[in-house]
């Protein structure tokens, strides 16, 4: 199963992919890049508290090209935006579980950690637009 995803910096070195599970992964990745509307299909357990499970659940229900506010999910599943954006933060499958589909009231919010370098805002500015919510 796979364990969770990283964005790498963009210097990393690649390597291809060793064993069966990380080139279906590979194969999926390049699909969603062609396609935003693609449905990943990966093996996954994703370990975390039920809050973040259930946070997780609601935002792969956030369809591609569409955001919501932390403070509409937060109302949805009966919690708090800064839960949601700490469950967003805590997220092991970024692409499969969209976080960067989830905003701020007023701009595009934080991606992954709440004083994450401006890497991570960007990928999320790139993954909306690539979505075509931007």
């Amino acid at each position: 199963m796979l364990s969770k995803i990283d964005y790498l910096p963009v210097d990393a070195k690649l390597v291809t992919p060793k064993n069966q599970l990380a080139k279906e992964v590979a194969r999926q990745c390049k699909e969603y890049f062609k396609d935003p509307s693609w449905q990943f299909d990966l093996p996954i357990k994703p370990v975390g508290t039920e809050h973040q499970k259930k946070v997780w659940a609601s935002i792969q229900e956030i369809p591609v090209g569409k955001t919501k506010t932390y403070g509409e999910l937060a109302k949805k599943i009966k919690s708090g935006p800064r839960a949601v954006g700490t469950a967003c933060g805590a997220n092991p499958y970024p692409l499969i579980a969209p976080c960067h589909r989830v905003v701020s009231a007023q701009g595009i919010g934080g991606f992954m950690k709440e004083n994450a370098p401006g890497l991570y805002r960007q990928i999320k500015r790139c993954l909306l637009k690539h979505e075509g919510a931007l």
